[in-house]
């Protein structure tokens, strides 16, 4: 039997609304913890009308006694956390020890790794990755490299930290000026600046996996927040169009520091439809006036880069994929109003290669092919003030039906806008009854 922890993963390109659920699950839960990613994240919770967009610190900030975590295989921020830290508190909300800890072993952005990442992205051109130039890529380059990297628990011994940044410093001053004619960082002054963070923050750098490990053995409940979504896993997704790090079910244990056991019950989250941002193949995309409509009415711009994101159908083959990968019990089908006012909606429900088609995604080969759909009859009705499935207009219940019927999971939880209100329990296990 599982325990009763909970991992929210998103099944799709990343901006499922995963900070919504978070927000909504960690009410009842003691501990909410991030695993993987980093500032590229951007986690949107509207409370009481107030939007909060957070994108290191965990969604469980914005509730009273719960410890939020920030674990080993996030690429920590030092300057991005300050800044959100002291933005949540000039709103009234408390951040400090008592309420956030962050991983001692977790590797540090340095001002480096952003300025490798634009320097990368604009030697490459029209060959780029897309990302969100906040240095995450290269913070994990250098962890798998070793020697340059730095991690939290460094930041707490001054002396070590001044002569290590000096050193990589150094280093990556050669490297930026021979690979790309770039000037050097005055690393004096990078060193005062993270001397400073570093003091700052070692009220809240712990050894959280052994926190989590024990919150577990007591029967604490821990929310594990994913970032991203499974499309970008590094090992999993859209290969090289993918983040830097394990963003699945599956990066879980080793991006928090506890056992696959305490993984416990896994919530998908999806859009009604698809959204990316960036390059990379994307099947259902809709370059037209849907397309636009879905942009406009869904707000899909990113909340950490302010980027358009690209639109298109729901692709029930990718969403099908991730909650495989990811042993999802149950989904939470976001956006649903965006859809509201269509005359009729498709469902990517397959894929025809050469003629043939295909019932299995590889994402290796993901774009090579045409798109098999379903086309399902929309509704009028404004769904935002809906408090249960029953309210629903027919046509809305048959599509969220047809989902679930598609992914072979029930839709726990229906989103039917930002707000907390604007949440239907449906078919699900955590939102009602949960202890």
């Amino acid at each position: 039997m599982k325990n009763k922890n909970i991992t929210v993963i998103g099944l799709q390109w990343g901006d499922e609304g995963k900070g919504k659920i978070v927000d909504t699950l960690a009410d009842a839960s003691n501990y909410v913890a991030r695993y993987c990613g980093g500032a590229n994240a951007g986690h949107t919770v509207t409370v009481a009308g107030e939007r909060f967009a957070l994108h290191l610190i965990p969604c469980g900030i914005l509730h009273e006694n719960t410890m939020n975590v920030i674990g080993n295989g996030v690429a920590f921020d030092p300057v991005v956390a300050m800044e959100e830290i002291e933005a949540l508190r000039q709103r009234g909300v408390s951040v400090g020890p008592e309420n956030l800890s962050i991983s001692s072993m977790a590797h540090v952005v340095m001002p480096w790794h952003k300025m490798h990442d634009l320097l990368s992205e604009q030697q490459l051109g029209a060959k780029k990755i897309g990302t969100t130039a906040r240095g995450i890529g290269p913070c994990y380059s250098d962890k798998a490299n070793r020697s340059t990297a730095i991690r939290m628990m460094e930041l707490l011994d001054e002396k070590a930290l001044a002569m290590k940044i000096q050193l990589v410093g150094a280093i990556k001053n050669s490297t930026f000026q021979a690979m790309y004619g770039a000037e050097a960082m005055d690393i004096n002054e990078i060193v005062e600046q993270y001397i400073q963070l570093g003091r700052l923050l070692k009220p809240m750098v712990r050894n959280t996996g052994a926190m989590l490990r024990q919150a577990s053995k007591d029967g604490k409940s821990v929310l594990f927040e994913g970032g991203q979504g499974c499309m970008l896993d590094i090992d999993h997704g859209t290969f090289p169009y993918v983040t830097s790090s394990s963003v699945s079910a599956c990066g879980v244990p080793g991006g928090a520091g506890v056992p696959p056991s305490s993984v416990g019950s896994v919530v998908g989250i999806m859009k009604a439809y698809s959204t990316r941002v960036g390059a990379g193949p994307f099947p259902t995309e809709l370059d037209n006036e849907i397309g636009e409509r879905i942009r406009q009415q869904g707000r899909e711009f990113g909340t950490t880069t302010g980027r358009p994101r690209r639109c298109g159908w729901l692709d029930a083959m990718v969403v099908k994929y991730t909650a495989d990968l990811s042993g999802v019990d149950e989904l939470a089908l976001m956006l649903l109003d965006v859809l509201s006012g269509m005359d009729e909606l498709k469902i990517c429900t397959g894929y025809r290669i050469d003629g043939r088609e295909v019932d299995q995604l590889d994402p290796g080969v993901l774009g090579d092919f045409e798109c098999v759909y379903e086309t399902l009859p929309g509704w009028s009705e404004d769904i935002t003030a809906c408090e249960n499935f029953e309210e629903l207009p027919a046509n809305a219940k048959a599509y969220v039906n047809r989902v679930s019927q598609l992914i072979g999971r029930p839709v726990g939880i229906v989103s039917v806008g930002p707000g907390r209100e604007q949440t239907i329990a449906h078919e699900t296990k955590f939102l009602v009854n949960r202890e």
